[in-house]
């Protein structure tokens, strides 16, 4: 019966046994010394004089040249040896690691034939020669992995091509190596091999290491699809230990290289999926859901609604027809789209805070097409364009919590002398004063008393207060914008809820900035960021009164009549810490204060603002995972679109009910018709998505795909229809690129 094992090794009577070396020691058989003296991995014998030995003696226990015979119950496995060595049969091929390799049993075809399922640990003499194999953990009890998403995990994934007919269980190798290995069968093995490194686990087939270090060593350029098993720590005992260097040799051209590889080998029993799957939710995420039935396959219903409403704002045009004042083009932008309602041109009013009219849209700039939010300036003339150096100062600034400032140019599109703005556009923001103040029964509190009226009781934090939560993740975002403004040498100037939008659910951007340094722009002076440091002092009193309006939930608190009665609000309702703060933004101080007086009264609630945004920032990563995995298996869908029930190609009216196009036209009707025993539509999302994923990958798993008429069941492998459909597209693409 055949061993398994190589011919090679086949006169060396100790393979597989702790402390026997099962090659001669090629410089030893030739010089009859050794670098590595006892240390080597080979035998130190003249292979002359030991093939004598081997057949020179008698046959019994006492004799010296007997063949050693392992006993197994299935038959015998003799480790004989027709024939003498000489040193012309001392070939590289001889002395190269063919039994034990790097990826632990080298050929695991010619292995797997040796029936092993028939040894037994206890009473077998070879319990010793088991004893190696005690790191596969042989047990037909143990099963493969079985997550929790069991759609996604290929059913009856078929094992080795060499065990797929017998009935030798699967080596499903541990992930850390197995405490049975000894240290005198790790001894025996080559500087960067391991026994079970050559296992491959049911579920994860095609799963094959490399045997050549020379790959390993030779490749210094990334890898665009880098394997995770290439980056594991070595398997053997001293790199686990101390990490010592890995002595590696490679013969070329008869001559023979050893170096040290410092590339960490694959660690033992590693097992990654042969195709894309999704994964569970992180744990970190998963408990922070509010919602046990989010869906697992998409992103969450919230934040998939307000991308769609993102997307349709961005999208949104206008009838030209019906509104024949707003041009079609302006400058380099077009398809304006107002952002505010237009009102007839005999009610237009000037802002309260530029004191110009003006109006807002959204446009497409020609040259980048990317969507700008235009701020038009009615009636302005532009005399002077020295104020461009500040608008070139603005540009610089990009943070978080600003609405960039792109380019400012004037216009005639619109009738008349106009300056505009061009903005970044965040679409659906909206102002803080929409949000918060646009509520009239919210100034009741600071509004006078009729006759005979009682005096109204003080609004409480949550019943109808903002909480004070809330109000420091504004304060943090306002201070940051306005200490990134103020450490480059400007000035806001429109600290105001009108002007201070809000995306999301409390994410703050301070907006126009920069229109003030440009309609207030004095000709006259010689220094025009002398007057910088005063309009920085206007900037922490404009948030200050900010801070006050949110605490009170109304902008009647902030009236000098309603003072007094607002920080009273505020001393009842939130915290010291918060009264400290509007009153220090608020009152007159004989220095100069910066922004960064007020870090230390935000204190750790700023740890608290960058918890939540990193949260908020895990949540939004696992919805974007999912997405991911869909983009994938919609191209896949899109080119199985193209191929299936194409009426006619090259004139052939059956072409694709004809060939590798008949399988996919099966497999088609295999992942979208299935039915149940009742004849009723069987619709499963999870065995669509499974199928995709194992059709991308090409996995050797088999399938049965029935005809319609259910005369004819063809088998074949994920594989094999990969094969078929990416050489039916390469030809409907060639046509496509080719002459008609």
């Amino acid at each position: 019966m055949n061993s398994g094992l190589p011919a090679s090794a086949a006169p060396l009577g100790g393979v597989g046994i702790p402390g026997v070396k099962v090659k001669f020691c090629r410089y030893y058989a030739k010089d009859k010394t050794c670098f590595y003296g006892d240390e080597c991995q080979f035998l130190h014998e003249d292979p002359s004089m030991a093939s004598l030995s081997l057949h020179g003696g008698g046959t019994g226990a006492g004799g010296g040249g007997s063949p050693v015979s392992l006993s197994l119950a299935g038959g015998a496995v003799t480790a004989g040896y027709g024939g003498a060595l000489n040193d012309a049969s001392l070939t590289n091929s001889y002395f190269s690691s063919t039994f034990i390799g790097v990826n632990g049993f080298g050929d695991l075809k010619t292995f797997s034939m040796c029936p092993l399922h028939f040894l037994d640990p206890v009473n077998s003499p070879t319990s010793s020669l088991f004893g190696d194999f005690g790191a596969l953990s042989i047990s037909q009890r143990r099963k493969a992995p079985n997550p929790t998403a069991s759609e996604f995990v290929p059913k009856g994934a078929p094992r080795m091509a060499s065990m797929s007919q017998t009935t030798v269980p699967a080596f499903t190798s541990p992930i850390f190596p197995h405490p049975g290995l000894s240290s005198s069968t790790a001894a025996a093995l080559a500087p960067g091999m391991s026994l079970s490194a050559g296992s491959s686990p049911l579920h994860s087939p095609k799963i094959t290491p490399h045997t050549s270090p020379a790959p390993r060593r030779r490749s210094h350029t990334p890898n665009p699809n880098p394997n995770p098993a290439n980056y594991m720590v070595p398997t053997t005992a001293s790199d686990q230990g101390g990490g010592a260097h890995v002595i590696q040799k490679e013969t070329v051209g008869g001559t023979t290289y050893f170096y040290t590889d410092n590339t960490p080998a694959p660690l033992a029993g590693m097992v990654f999926p042969t195709y894309h799957m999704y994964p569970q939710t992180a744990p970190h995420v998963a408990y922070m859901q509010p919602k046990a039935n989010a869906p697992s396959f998409f992103m969450a219903d919230e934040l998939r609604q307000e991308l769609i409403n993102r997307h349709l704002i961005t999208m949104a045009q206008i009838d030209q027809s019906e509104n024949p004042g707003v041009p079609s083009e302006v400058d380099s932008y077009h398809s304006l789209f107002p952002l505010e309602p237009l009102p007839p041109p005999n009610r237009l009013q000037k802002t309260s805070n530029f004191s110009y009219i003006t109006s807002c849209y959204k446009a497409v700039n020609s040259k980048d097409d990317l969507p700008y939010c235009l701020r038009r300036i009615h009636g302005f003339r532009l005399v002077n364009t020295k104020c461009m150096m500040l608008v070139d100062m603005w540009k610089k600034i990009q943070h978080s919590n600003t609405v960039t400032l792109r380019e400012v140019f004037t216009t005639k599109a619109f009738g008349d002398h106009s300056l505009v703005f061009s903005y970044d556009f965040h679409a659906g923001a909206e102002t803080m004063f929409s949000r918060h103040f646009n509520d009239p029964a919210a100034d009741s509190y600071f509004t006078k008393r009729k006759w005979g009226q009682h005096e109204l009781p003080p609004p409480r934090q949550h019943a109808g207060l903002l909480p004070e939560s809330l109000i420091w993740a504004y304060i943090v975002q306002l201070s940051s914008a306005l200490r990134t403004i103020h450490t480059a040498g400007l000035a806001c100037r429109v600290m105001d809820p009108s002007k201070i939008l809000i995306t999301g659910k409390t994410r703050l951007r301070v907006n126009c900035v920069g229109m003030f340094d440009v309609l207030t722009f004095d000709n006259s002076q010689t220094n025009h960021l002398a007057l910088m440091p005063q309009y920085q002092q206007a900037d922490l009193i404009s948030l200050g009164k900010v801070v006050l309006a949110l605490a009170c939930n109304s902008l009647a608190g902030i009236k000098r009549e309603n003072l007094q009665k607002a920080m009273e609000l505020v001393s009842i309702n939130y915290s010291s810490d918060l009264k400290n703060l509007i009153l220090y933004l608020l009152s007159e101080q004989s220095r100069l204060r910066s922004v960064n007086d007020i870090m230390p009264m935000i204190g750790a609630r700023f740890y608290t603002q960058l918890d939540a945004s990193q949260m908020r920032n895990d949540v939004i990563e696992e919805d974007l995972a999912k997405e991911v995995q869909n983009g994938r298996l919609f191209r896949l869908l899109a080119k199985l679109g193209t191929i299936n029930e194409r009426p006619e190609f090259q004139k052939d009216p059956t072409w694709s009910e004809t060939g590798d196009r008949y399988l996919l036209k099966l497999f088609r009707d295999h992942l979208f018709h299935q039915v149940t025993e009742a004849g009723t539509p069987w619709i499963d999302l999870s065995h669509i998505v499974s199928c995709l994923n194992k059709l991308d990958a090409g996995v050797p798993e088999k399938i049965s795909l029935v005809s319609r008429d259910e005369k004819s069941v063809l088998v074949v492998t994920y594989s094999d229809l990969k094969r078929c459909f990416e050489s039916t597209f390469q030809e409907l693409l060639a046509t496509t690129n080719g002459p008609l």
